[in-house]
């Protein structure tokens, strides 16, 4: 009898041959994760558990809108208690020496809206979330922040299950949970009602879910191989015959035969199509990676086909993968991001009132910086017409969805035009060009008290010196630095060995980074690369995975790789210790603070 064909070596590092593909997606793995279930969620679990506390220590400190938290936490507010995002009052209490963000710090939290609907530039999905602890726990920095910090935490937990099922190791799982729970950019945000996070876990997710779908159908094309196919009744086999032996009876070289190539029910691209649509209800920029990860679904189909001997497996994927892919993914993730604009919809009308004519609308200048430092020159805005709905008696039923559809379809371009035209020019202290990311070059600080003199606040520093508080938005160094190396090795292994798990690490770097580069005149900031951060953690994952080695036998190779991948995450912790003061507001004498801030850029 033929042996079924193999794809890729034919040992193991073990000396043991290489299971077919039909073995593999069937058996060998389904084994170890039985055998390793339970502590497959109990390890996962306790490092969520030691991530929750760490983000919820001291969660309410500062006692400020910290950045952007004073756009976000009062739109949450007014979702959570008007149902659609409105402008705020300037003043509430009556004293004008005070703004409108320490009245609501003072605990005026009600009554501070003007009716008038924003021209919010970002979507809901994140707002609506902050929205909830803000419900349970009041409108107030451990209200706005709570849910980060529970949104960071589950991201933990969904990093440790992707790479343990890419790897099938939960200790490799393990690691990339623990590396992504000691960076500084992921804590911070974790600890920020800012909408990064969201859009990061949201993502993460529906990566998860790829891959998931990536196992399921290898799964299902294994179980195809058990129906034998349709044969003459004069060459029949006996029941339970192989497909060998149908083969042999017949004197014909030995086929695969799937007796079911398309499936047009995948469970695990239903729930990736929910989370792109999630994540792009967050911000859109998870366009980009639905886009590229879209492709991948394809070419993973295309793989797998290929693996169990199917003729043709790209066309076949394309024509079979592609279009519950497109379903799936695109079609469902634009219905389920639409339905994050309910609130939006439910008060069109008031869009319709009071925006249909704005500042962003029928854009007609082209963008220019009269100055060599950059600085912004306004352009001239057609602001004289209005969206066509905005004309248009009010419909009933059907038509009134319809209409109020094409009115968000209207705010769409106006919040198009913001992003791309409007803020070009500008500048701000904190932005940094994307180019320059992965290298932490310029990291934002989101809340600072100076001057905090001796004896004042437990500053114990010397005299003619003072102390120093700071929320200082920045990766941790060493994974950050390392993951540039990791990601060369990626490329590296990708091409040359062929290694799906390597081209889900570029492939998802690339995609949430690349894009930002066509901004770069306007202001952008390094904390947009947190929905990078979690593919940087995968690259590196992969890197001491294959420093460690497959095999679990003592040997000269495997020491070396345990020692180097072990030094590398303890010096990762003892520069996440090291830095933790500057993430968490904490109090630093002014030498001290100086020995963390180690480029003057970072200032």
């Amino acid at each position: 009898m033929t042996a079924e064909p193999t794809v890729g070596l034919s040992r193991t590092a073990d000396g043991l041959p290489v299971p077919s593909a039909r073995e593999r997606a069937r058996g060998v793995l389904t084994g170890i994760r039985r055998r390793e279930r339970l502590m497959g969620w109990l390890a996962p679990l306790g490092l969520t558990l030691v991530a929750f506390g760490l983000r919820v220590y001291h969660l309410g400190t500062p006692k400020v809108f910290a950045f952007d938290e004073t756009y976000y936490a009062k739109d949450a507010w007014s979702l959570l208690n008007n149902g659609y995002i409105e402008t705020y009052l300037t003043d509430v209490d009556g004293n004008s020496k005070t703004d409108i963000n320490a009245d609501i710090l003072a605990g005026h939290t009600h009554g501070v809206w003007t009716g008038e609907p924003s021209l919010a530039v970002h979507p809901d999905v994140g707002k609506w979330l902050i929205a909830l602890g803000e419900k349970a726990f009041g409108m107030d920095p451990f209200g706005w922040r709570i849910m980060s910090a529970v949104i960071g935490s589950l991201m933990i937990l969904v990093m440790c299950r992707l790479v343990r099922r890419m790897t099938g190791s939960t200790l490799l799982g393990c690691v990339a949970g623990l590396l992504l729970m000691l960076d500084g950019m992921q804590l911070v945000l974790s600890r920020l009602a800012l909408l990064d996070i969201y859009l990061a876990f949201f993502l993460l997710c529906a990566i998860h879910c790829l891959v998931a779908d990536r196992d399921w159908l290898r799964r299902k094309l294994a179980e195809g191989l058990d129906t034998p196919p349709r044969s003459s009744a004069a060459t029949r086999p006996t029941e339970g015959a192989s497909v060998d032996r149908v083969a042999e009876a017949r004197n014909e070289p030995r086929r695969i035969e799937i007796r079911r190539l398309g499936f047009l029910w995948r469970p695990w691209l239903l729930a990736g199509g929910v989370c792109f649509g999630l994540a792009a209800g967050t911000k859109w920029t998870a366009i980009y990676p639905l886009a590229a990860f879209g492709i991948m679904v394809v070419l993973w189909s295309a793989g797998a086909r290929r693996s169990f001997g199917v003729r043709w497996p790209l066309l076949k994927s394309v024509l079979l993968d592609g279009v519950p892919a497109f379903l799936s993914l695109v079609l469902l993730g634009t219905i389920v991001y639409i339905s994050t604009w309910a609130g939006w919809l439910a008060h069109s009308g008031s869009y319709e009132d009071h925006l249909s004519s704005t500042q962003y609308t029928q854009y007609t200048g082209h963008g220019h910086c009269a100055k060599k430092d950059d600085s912004y020159v306004a352009t001239q805005l057609d602001t004289s017409k209005h969206w066509p709905t905005a004309d248009e008696p009010d419909a009933h039923g059907p038509a009134e969805l319809w209409q109020s559809l094409r009115s968000l379809w209207y705010y769409h371009q106006d919040v198009w035009t913001f992003h791309t035209h409007f803020l070009n020019c500008a500048t701000h202290t904190y932005q940094s060009k994307p180019s320059s990311w992965l290298l932490l070059n310029r990291p934002v600080g989101v809340a600072v008290t100076n001057d905090i003199q001796p004896g004042d606040d437990g500053c114990d520093a010397p005299q003619g010196s003072d102390c120093i508080r700071q929320v200082l938005l920045l990766g941790t160094p060493t994974i950050w630095w390392a993951g540039c190396i990791a990601l060369i090795f990626a490329a590296v292994m990708w091409v040359g060995a062929r290694d799906w798990r390597y081209g889900l690490a570029v492939v998802g770097t690339l995609s949430t980074w690349l894009p930002w580069l066509q901004y770069d005149d306007r202001p952008i900031f390094l904390f947009y690369a947190s929905a990078i951060l979690p593919f940087v953690v995968i690259a590196l994952t992969l890197a001491i995975g294959q420093l460690i080695g497959p095999s679990r036998y003592p040997s000269p190779r495997r020491t070396v790789g345990v020692v180097v991948s072990g030094a590398f995450v303890v010096l990762t912790l003892v520069n996440f210790a090291w830095f933790w003061p500057i993430w968490t507001d904490g109090l630093l004498t002014h030498s001290e603070w100086l020995d963390r801030i180690w480029f003057s850029r970072w200032v």
